[in-house]
């Protein structure tokens, strides 16, 4: 019993504990990410449970419906995450601000994660997202974005996962629909 209870705070710590920084890689985008656990720095912030993050994303056109040009997407976002139970569920509310140069957004979402139960073998997890803004939350030319992440992620090292996922970004204009970027990609995932 205490074994279990060890890998399950192993990968909770693996998965979202401290902070952490990430990159996403495919043929054509580049995607970097960091996110702050915000417990470390305020002790009346429980940790492991506020997460402050920026991420930046350059998409290519092969991996969009557009074939003009992509200006690079721009990201900042808040998430408040936490366990339910003690099976390895994580559900968690977000917000964030999405910017490219003619498109803004704050689009609201859920997320969750869990840890895959045979951690004996490689401590493992699935991630999914959904984030959606509205007309009323699209700001410059923008008039609504939608989207939708799920990822797999390895513990391959202590603090190191790989990971493997799919995104799906729509940032939809005033006078035209575009899918920003829709692939799957793979990265690697540092908590430090």
């Amino acid at each position: 019993m205490l074994k279990k209870i060890s890998v399950l705070a192993f990968c909770a710590v693996s998965s979202f504990a401290m902070h952490n920084a990430e990159i996403n890689i495919n043929d054509t985008d580049l995607e970097i990410g960091a996110q702050f656990d915000m417990g470390q720095f305020n002790d009346a912030i429980e940790p492991e449970t506020m997460f402050l993050g920026a991420k930046f994303l350059n998409g290519d056109e092969s991996n969009s419906d557009t074939k003009i040009h992509l200006d690079p997407f721009y990201e900042v976002s808040f998430l408040s995450m936490n366990a339910i139970g003690n099976k390895g569920m994580s559900l968690g509310m977000g917000v964030k601000v999405n910017h490219t140069k003619k498109f803004t957004a704050l689009p609201l979402g859920l997320e969750a994660s869990y840890i895959l139960p045979f951690q004996d073998l490689v401590p493992m997890r699935l991630h999914a997202s959904l984030y959606f803004a509205p007309r009323s939350l699209a700001f410059s030319d923008g008039d609504s974005y939608l989207e939708y992440r799920l990822d797999y992620n390895v513990a391959i090292i202590p603090h190191g996962n790989l990971v493997v996922g799919y995104r799906h970004m729509d940032t939809n204009y005033k006078t035209v629909d575009c899918n920003y970027n829709a692939s799957l990609y793979f990265g690697f995932k540092i908590g430090f």
